[in-house]
């Protein structure tokens, strides 16, 4: 095992083993090669790898931060570059919202910890129906917490949420960890997106943080078959 891999290792046992604060950036490059006796080019080549596995989130001129969701055990784990919602992804297309759910709870103990709070922390629960020219595309189940995202109304859910927290809340979205599974339908899909009961349903389960490491979104978007293609690209440096 090279070097950087060994530094990686040891890293990435410190971080799920809360070695370091998840509030505060890690130390520096120059402090970590100094302690791990090697270059900075190799400490940051081992700290890169735990950038790539969604650990780690590099904020330009403030340092690196934990990704607080990503400590979890069974965290959602496939890292996307594609930070935008489906009104970003859609542009010049007819997007409507139908509310189906909307409402404020105490999260599960598994909703909480994917959002890095604790189940006294209330969250907002919603339910939207995204219907795109006319037919309906995806169903969003989705839990913010109340304190991080506030205002959410339904003036906000008839529009773009992510519209919202970047541009009246003035957060930063910072990045998106993904895992993409097929699944059966059930009986909200077959009502709401016109499925058949033999009709594979595509969920995205995604955490969503801002650019301190902070999650403020877990959910389970339910995509049509038909509606829904993931596309990955590639290259080689």
């Amino acid at each position: 095992m090279s070097k950087y891999e060994t530094i990686s290792n040891e890293m990435r046992n410190r971080v799920k083993t809360s070695f370091y604060p998840i509030d505060q950036p890690l130390p520096d490059e120059l402090s970590l090669a100094k302690e791990f006796h090697c270059s900075r080019m190799t400490m940051r080549k081992a700290l890169d790898i735990l950038v790539m596995e969604g650990l780690l989130y590099r904020k330009r001129g403030h340092g690196t931060f934990i990704v607080q969701s990503a400590i979890q055990d069974n965290h959602v784990h496939v890292v996307s570059n594609e930070i935008v919602g489906l009104t970003g992804l859609l542009k010049g297309k007819e997007i409507k919202s139908e509310i189906i759910k909307f409402e404020v709870q105490f999260p599960t103990t598994e909703v909480a910890a994917h959002l890095a709070i604790d189940t006294t922390t209330p969250v907002y629960y919603l339910i939207r129906l995204r219907i795109v020219e006319g037919e309906p595309y995806v169903m969003e189940k989705t839990y913010m917490p109340t304190n991080l995202i506030p205002g959410i109304n339904d003036e906000v859910l008839h529009q773009s949420v992510y519209h919202y927290i970047k541009n009246d809340l003035k957060l930063k979205i910072a990045g998106t960890h993904r895992k993409i599974r097929a699944c059966k339908s059930d009986e909200l899909d077959q009502t709401h997106l016109q499925c058949e009961k033999d009709d594979p349903i595509l969920e995205v389960e995604h955490v969503g943080f801002l650019d301190n490491g902070t999650p403020f979104e877990y959910s389970f978007s339910r995509h049509r078959y038909d509606k829904f293609v993931v596309t990955s690209v590639n290259i080689k440096h």
